[in-house]
């Protein structure tokens, strides 16, 4: 694919930089079945009623809007738990140019997959250097992630 940022996780998962209004067709015919937006409604390339484009395909649509500059484990917390109620649907999640979405699914390699460090696929970091405030974020522990 030629999505922005695109990456395939794995059978069941994909990520990428904002798709273009046409390109959501194309990932419905790669059978994905749901779409979680990370990206601000307001940043500079998202599209205008996505939800509405995306539930036209007959995906479903997930809207978690982080904050670029000021991400938090509550939103952190709420893709988890969004993606792992999702089982074995197939899934694309975005934001603007994959950098939210592949600092969130690096924690959900690190917990919920248990994905060896070296078999991940890191060459996103080659582009974008999070700082610390990611950095702080994708180190977050089991028990910050669980505590009420």
């Amino acid at each position: 694919m030629q999505i922005l940022n695109y990456l395939k996780v794995n059978e069941l998962i994909a990520t990428s930089g904002q798709p273009l209004e046409s390109e959501f067709e194309d990932i419905k015919n790669e059978e994905y079945e749901v779409i979680i937006n990370l990206a601000l409604s307001d940043s500079s390339n998202a599209i205008e009623n996505e939800d509405k484009i995306v539930t036209s395909l007959g995906m479903s649509y997930f809207h978690i809007p982080v904050n670029f500059e000021k991400p938090s484990i509550g939103d952190l917390k709420m893709f988890l738990n969004l993606l792992q109620s999702l089982g074995s649907n197939k899934v694309w999640v975005h934001c603007a140019l994959n950098y939210r979405a592949s600092a969130f699914m690096y924690v959900y390699h690190k917990y919920v997959l248990k994905t060896p460090f070296e078999d991940l696929d890191l060459s996103i970091f080659n582009e974008w250097q999070p700082d610390q405030i990611w950095q702080d974020l994708m180190k977050t522990s089991l028990e910050e992630l669980y505590k009420v």
